[in-house]
C-alpha cells in the first residue's frame, strides 16, 4: 500500500528571555522567543506580554526575577514540545462522509474580549435567576461572534457555528428561547457591561455622543415596534429606530430600540434617564447632530451636571442671529488676537495658499427664554470650496433631470432640489402645462452658506475645544456604518418585538467587542481588514495530530497574537496546545 507523507517541523532550537521596554511613565516586561534553525538563521519575536513593572509589583515582590522564571519555564516547555510530527495520508482511502476538517479560529481574539468584559458572568447571573436548561453563555457567544464573522439569520448562524473550533452544544430552538430572555435583560446587560468594561480599559465618558438611525425589515407588514416611518435609506419597508450612545473614544455605551414612527428628538431623554438611573453616571456632556438638537433636549441637558454640544443650523436661526453668523467681519483664529474680514480673505489672490487649512471662528451668547446658549460659528475655505464643487455637480445633474423630463425629488440632498415648476404665467394665469426650470435663486441661496458651520453649547471652554469635541461625532456614524455593512444588521427577518430587541442587543454587543479590538490594535487597520482577517483565520484539523494554520500570516495577525498573549501561527499546533490556546482566550 502506498502512502503520501507530509512532514511538519517545529523550531530546531529555541529559548525564551525577558525583554524590557521603557517608556516615559512605565517599564513593560515581555517574553521574547529566540529561534535558531539548522542553517544558523536566527529570529526573535514577542510571545507574551507580562505587563508593566508597576502592575506586576502588586503580585510579585521582584517582578524581574519572576519574569525570568516564567521565561525559564517556557523554554523548558518549548524543549519538551520540540519534535518532528509525521502525518500520513492514504491516497486510496476516501475521506469520511460528513466529516469537517476546516475550522475558524479568528473568533478566539473576540472571545478573549468577551470574557474579559465578564459577559460569561453576566449570563450566569441571568441563568441562575431563570433556571433554564440551555447554556445562555454559549448561545450568546455564538450569536455575537457569528454577527461579526458570518452575519446571517439565527438559523444560518447556528449552522455556521459548526465551523468554529468549539462546536455549539445546544439546539437551534434554544436560540429563540434565549432571544426572549436577552430582550428582557437588555438593560441589565448594558449597565453591567459598562461597569465591567472599566476594568478592561479606561472609559472616556466625559462626552457622550448620541445619534439615531433606522433599520428596515424584509416583511412589509407593520406591527408592534415594526412601523412605517421616515427611512434614511428611502425604502418602503417598515423600520425600527435605534438610538445609540458612544463614549468619547467611540466605544458603545448604551442603546435603545424604538418604533419606526417615533420622532428622533423624543428618544434622547429616556435613554439619558436610563444611563443616569442604571449606570450611576450623571455628569457628562451630550453631543448630537442637528436632527436631535431640539430646545427641549438642550434644556434637559442644562440640568444637574450635564451639558450639551450640538450642531445648529444657520438656516434655521432667527434673522438677527443669521445676520451675525454670516457677517464677514469679526472673525478670529485660535491663538491670535487679530480680527479678520472674510471678504478680504476671499479676495486675496493667494487665499488658497495662505488660508486653505485654517479655520476661522466667531462666538456669541444668546438667551432664548430660560435657555442661555453659546453659538460658535466656524468658516473654512477648504469646506467652502468643497461644498461649491459638490453643488456644481448637483446642478449639472439637475440640468440632466430637466433634459429628460423627470422632476421627482427623492431626498433632501437630491439634485432635483434645484428643479422647480412654474404653474402661473407672467399675468398670473394658470398655465395649461407646468414649466420646469432650474431655480437659480435656490442655488444662490444655498451657496450663501458655503464654508460656514455652527455649533451650539452651554459650555464655557475654548471654542477650539468645543469644535474638536464635535468633530468626533464621526465615531458614532462609523459605528452605524459597521452595523449596516460589515455586520449586516439589516434587513431584519424577525417579527416578534422581543426577538427584534434581542437581535439589536446582539448587534450592540458585537459592535462593543469589535470597537475595543480596534483600539487594542492601535486603530492601524480598517474595519474591512480586521473582519476579513478574522473570517479567514482557518485551521486544518490533521486527524488526531493537531491543527495546521492555513491562513496568511501578516503584520495584522502578528499584532492580534501579541495583543492576545497567545499564538497560533506555528506550522502545527498539537491538540494539547490548541486546547491551551482556547483556555487562554477565556481568561
Amino acid at each position: 500500500m502506498c502512502y503520501n507523507k507530509a512532514i511538519f517541523y517545529l523550531s530546531e532550537e529555541r529559548f525564551m528571555r525577558v525583554s524590557q521596554s521603557k517608556s516615559k511613565n512605565s517599564t513593560s516586561l515581555y517574553i521574547i522567543e529566540s529561534v535558531y534553525t539548522k542553517d544558523n538563521k536566527h529570529t526573535t519575536r514577542i510571545v507574551k506580554k507580562l505587563g508593566t513593572v508597576e502592575e506586576l509589583s502588586k503580585e510579585h515582590e521582584d517582578p524581574l526575577a519572576w519574569a525570568k522564571e516564567v521565561a525559564k519555564q517556557m523554554t523548558e516547555e518549548a524543549e519538551q514540545n520540540k519534535q518532528r510530527i509525521k502525518i500520513s495520508y492514504n491516497p486510496s482511502k476516501h475521506i469520511p462522509q460528513g466529516e469537517q476538517a476546516l475550522f475558524n479560529g479568528g473568533y478566539l481574539f473576540l472571545q478573549q474580549i468577551y470574557y474579559r468584559l465578564g459577559l460569561d458572568k453576566i449570563t450566569k447571573t441571568i441563568h441562575d435567576r431563570y433556571k433554564f436548561e440551555y447554556d445562555l453563555n454559549d448561545i450568546l457567544r455564538l450569536l455575537v461572534f457569528g454577527r461579526i464573522l458570518f452575519p446571517k439569520s439565527k438559523k444560518a448562524t447556528f449552522e455556521d457555528g459548526q465551523k468554529l473550533l468549539e462546536q455549539p452544544e445546544f439546539k437551534p430552538h434554544d436560540i429563540y428561547r434565549a432571544l426572549e430572555v436577552l430582550a428582557k435583560e437588555s438593560d441589565t446587560i448594558q449597565s453591567a457591561l459598562y461597569q465591567n468594561s472599566k476594568k478592561v480599559m479606561k472609559r472616556n465618558t466625559s462626552i457622550l455622543y448620541y445619534d439615531c438611525t433606522n433599520f428596515f425589515f424584509e416583511l412589509e407588514e407593520a406591527s408592534g415596534i415594526r412601523q412605517y416611518g421616515v427611512s434614511k435609506e428611502n425604502r418602503p419597508n417598515p423600520i425600527v429606530q435605534m438610538g445609540l450612545f458612544t463614549d468619547a473614544d467611540g466605544i458603545p455605551f448604551a442603546f435603545a430600540i424604538n418604533p419606526g414612527n417615533t420622532s428622533e428628538q423624543t428618544t434622547l431623554k429616556p435613554l439619558e434617564q436610563k444611563i443616569i438611573r442604571d449606570f450611576g453616571k450623571s455628569r457628562f456632556v451630550v453631543c448630537t447632530d442637528a436632527g436631535l438638537s431640539s430646545m427641549a433636549n438642550r434644556r434637559f441637558n442644562t440640568l444637574q451636571d450635564r451639558a450639551f454640544i450640538t450642531i445648529q443650523s444657520i438656516k434655521k436661526m432667527k434673522a438677527f442671529q443669521k445676520q451675525w453668523a454670516l457677517d464677514p467681519t469679526g472673525w478670529h483664529l485660535e491663538g491670535s488676537q487679530a480680527v479678520y474680514d472674510l471678504n478680504e480673505i476671499l479676495e486675496d489672490p493667494e487665499a488658497e495658499d495662505k488660508y486653505m487649512d485654517l479655520v476661522f471662528y466667531k462666538e456669541r451668547w444668546f438667551k432664548e427664554g430660560d435657555l442661555e446658549q453659546r453659538y460658535i460659528v466656524s468658516f473654512s475655505l477648504k469646506y467652502k470650496l468643497y461644498q461649491a464643487s459638490l453643488r456644481k455637480e448637483h446642478v449639472e445633474r439637475a440640468q440632466k433631470i430637466l433634459d429628460r423630463g423627470g422632476y421627482k425629488r427623492k431626498g433632501r440632498n437630491d439634485p432635483a432640489r434645484f428643479v422647480s415648476q412654474l404653474y402661473f404665467d407672467a399675468d398670473g394665469a394658470i398655465c395649461d402645462e407646468s414649466l420646469a426650470y432650474l431655480n437659480q435663486e435656490r442655488i444662490q441661496d444655498e451657496a450663501m452658506y458655503d464654508g460656514f458651520y455652527c455649533v451650539a453649547t452651554n459650555l464655557e471652554e475654548e471654542a477650539s475645544v468645543i469644535l474638536k469635541a464635535n468633530r468626533r461625532r464621526w465615531e458614532i456614524e462609523e459605528s452605524f456604518r459597521i452595523l449596516k455593512s460589515e455586520f449586516k444588521a439589516r434587513p431584519v427577518y424577525l417579527s416578534r418585538d422581543d426577538r427584534i430587541e434581542a437581535h439589536f442587543l446582539i448587534c450592540f454587543l458585537s459592535l462593543y467587542i469589535f470597537r475595543i479590538l480596534e483600539k487594542q490594535l492601535g486603530e492601524r487597520y480598517s474595519v474591512e481588514q480586521i473582519v476579513h482577517t478574522l473570517r479567514h483565520m482557518d485551521f486544518l484539523e490533521a486527524r488526531n495530530d493537531g491543527y495546521i494554520p492555513v491562513y496568511k500570516r501578516s503584520e495584522l495577525t502578528d499584532l492580534l497574537h501579541e495583543q492576545a498573549g497567545f499564538y497560533t501561527d506555528f506550522e502545527i499546533l498539537s491538540v494539547k496546545d490548541m486546547r491551551k490556546v482556547i483556555k487562554q482566550s477565556k481568561q
